[in-house]
């Protein structure tokens, strides 16, 4: 996380504070904001571009059993009167989180959090909106060029640009080492991963005068979330760096989520900067822009 550091050593002093009375809402299962119908309808596009890439982990198998086989201090989504016992099949987990310089709109860039996603990883990113004057310029002196994604893993002193490349290197080292399916397609990946942005088209890919925070924030999401989706472009073009905390259906991290809120619902952000922590996407991203936009 030095990249940050470094970079707001000049906003080190600064404060950060909450908007003014600001009080987290209270999470609304499956309820939709109606002034955010159409945002969450574009943004739900990419599930059927990309046939559910990134909604599931690796290995997702789903039995229903009754709701007494499931204790009540067990996350299990409720179905019918029955409840969903969800599992997954993970590789070995990395002890540092792998990091990615990338921007939301980018098809290339969605490829990898989609097989961030799959292998259930966490995932400290930068993000690189055109025009960002900080991590597009730190790129550019780490690899050369200014291309993405690039990854840096921490824990092995690989660093990559190339999609594919990162793909395959990511499920070899943290996965079974197949590739899914839909991510093995080449040219038809590459397309229909530019072709699920129609729906938000230029969201999360300019840069939005912000300040910079000391700490990354850290965000409970996945990417085939169309809620998450939409923090995810606010952060991107506000370039706030954060820490995904991946949980697609089977991950174990779902479980963790309910243990320390007693709810479980994506997205989810704790912000060290402001001592805040909150569900619901849409009051996320008023919070990010009260806080962070440079008004």
């Amino acid at each position: 996380m030095s990249e940050t550091s470094s970079t707001s050593t000049s906003l080190s002093n600064q404060e950060f504070a909450a908007p003014p009375n600001f009080k987290p809402p209270e999470p609304k299962r499956f309820g939709v904001r109606p002034d955010k119908t159409g945002d969450v309808f574009g943004a739900s596009l990419p599930v059927f571009f990309r046939f559910a890439t990134g909604i599931f982990a690796s290995g997702y198998s789903v039995s229903f059993v009754s709701k007494e086989e499931i204790p009540s201090d067990q996350y299990a989504l409720e179905v019918g009167g029955y409840k969903a016992k969800e599992t997954s099949k993970l590789g070995p987990r990395p002890e540092k989180p792998i990091e990615i310089y990338e921007f939301e709109s980018c098809p290339f860039c969605r490829k990898v959090r989609e097989i961030v996603a799959v292998l259930d990883l966490d995932v400290l990113f930068y993000p690189c909106p055109r025009n960002g004057p900080n991590f597009r310029p730190k790129v550019a002196q780490m690899g050369g060029k200014q291309q993405f994604p690039y990854m840096v893993d921490p824990n092995t002193g690989i660093s990559m640009y190339e999609s594919d490349d990162i793909i395959k290197y990511l499920t070899e080292k943290y996965g079974d080492g197949s590739i899914p399916f839909t991510l093995s397609l080449g040219l038809l990946t590459t397309l229909t991963a530019g072709f699920a942005n129609l729906g938000r088209r230029g969201k999360g890919t300019s840069y939005t005068p912000a300040k910079l925070p000391p700490n990354p924030l850290k965000l409970w999401a996945y990417e085939g979330s169309p809620f998450c989706k939409l923090v995810r472009e606010v952060l991107v073009e506000l370039q706030l760096p954060h820490l995904l905390i991946s949980c697609a259906r089977g991950s174990p991290k779902r479980q963790i989520l309910y243990e320390k809120t007693g709810h479980f619902q994506a997205p989810y952000l704790e912000d060290p900067n402001t001592g805040i922590e909150m569900f619901e996407s849409a009051e996320i991203i008023e919070y990010l822009i009260a806080t962070y936009a440079l008004q």
